[in-house]
């Protein structure tokens, strides 16, 4: 295998690798007292900072006119698909932990298709094999949902990390108490079904408004100002906005920066180079790095509960994704064969213009 073949499997590793510092940095913020709301905030505003001059310099002279009407679509595609997601999932990550943020955003594809179903935009032929494999994914990813949310199970002993087990109290603080993880798994699922829509809405938008890098720093721009409403609302006291020179500042400019900056870019060139699908099918590995990462760098007591859930969501996912490359493949099999009568794919296939 040659440099230019391994260079998306490396990529793609980085991917996850940042996403996995994202979960990581931001749990020990929050954990630090840092207000979610506030680091929403900060990490939108440090976004559109970074994105801002980019979109000026390579979009200004081919980006259309942007309609009221437009302007007003991406505005809620960002209220709710951006801002309303990571107030959520900062919320429910200060309840439950690292591991959590990452377990259900590898079962985000699954919800995707799931909420793209429900509207209409894809189709599940249960008779076929590719069907029967897409239903029992999300059947199984349900399953890793409620495993996350309703089962801790005992607490798994790490030999890299024996110090988490000596200490009963820390135990006890770590766990929290069993209403507040539920909470934070009712809040962390609620986060990803709104990303999840997000991800499906807005290719009707694109279509009106292709300019992509102006897109993302419209959003990241209108999501700074709406968390600052939220924020401002919730927390007055202005010693919780200060950054300083900590582990605050880190974190905020690391997720404006490097994940809707960097990891941003690298997934749209791994989706030009390899497809979405093998994209996807990496995301595991974010969960694998946060995992062994809480234990060893935040002494985060990983339990059983945990590693099931996520290994059920990460099975689904593959079910899933199986199911959608065997059916595109079979498409494009009709499509390429013009001997082939085609036109019940044809029918099944739904296309949804705005």
């Amino acid at each position: 295998m040659d440099m230019e073949t391994k260079k998306p499997y490396m990529v793609v590793t980085m991917i996850q690798l940042i996403y996995a510092i994202m979960f990581l940095i931001s749990k020990a913020v929050f954990n630090g007292g840092m207000n979610t709301f506030v680091f929403v905030f900060y990490r939108q505003a440090f976004a559109t900072i970074f994105l801002a001059p980019l979109a000026f310099f390579f979009e200004r002279k081919s980006a259309p006119p942007l309609s009221f009407v437009t302007f007003i679509k991406i505005f809620t595609l960002s209220l709710f698909g951006v801002t309303f997601s990571l107030d959520l999932n900062g919320i429910a990550l200060s309840y439950t932990s690292a591991t959590l943020a990452a377990s259900t955003t590898a079962s985000l594809p699954a919800i995707t298709f799931f909420l793209a179903l429900f509207l209409g935009t894809e189709t599940l032929k249960i008779k076929t094999i590719q069907g029967t494999a897409k239903l029992a994914g999300i059947t199984v990813c349900m399953a890793g949902v409620a495993t996350l949310a309703l089962y801790k199970g005992p607490p798994l002993k790490l030999p890299i990390c024996p110090h988490l087990y000596q200490h009963r109290n820390i135990l006890g603080h770590i766990s929290g108490g069993s209403t507040s993880w539920l909470k934070g798994c009712v809040l962390m699922i609620t986060s990803n079904i709104l990303w999840g829509l997000w991800l499906v809405l807005q290719g009707r938008v694109l279509k009106a408004y292709p300019s992509k890098l102006y897109f993302t720093t419209l959003h990241c721009l209108l999501s700074s100002i709406q968390s600052f409403v939220i924020a401002i609302a919730f927390e007055r006291d202005i010693s919780a906005w200060k950054l300083g020179w900590n582990l605050r500042l880190v974190s905020v400019i690391y997720c404006g920066f490097f994940v809707t900056g960097v990891a941003y870019y690298l997934q749209s060139w791994v989706i030009e180079k390899r497809g979405p699908v093998f994209l996807s099918m990496f995301t595991p590995l974010s969960l694998l790095f946060t995992l062994l990462s809480s234990g060893i760098l935040l002494c985060q007591i990983i339990r059983l509960g945990s590693i099931l859930g996520g290994l059920l969501l990460i099975i689904g996912l593959y079910c899933v994704l199986w199911g959608k490359s065997r059916e595109l493949k079979n498409i494009g099999d009709e499509k390429t064969d013009p001997h082939k009568e085609n036109n019940d794919v044809c029918n099944e296939v739904k296309v949804v213009i705005s």
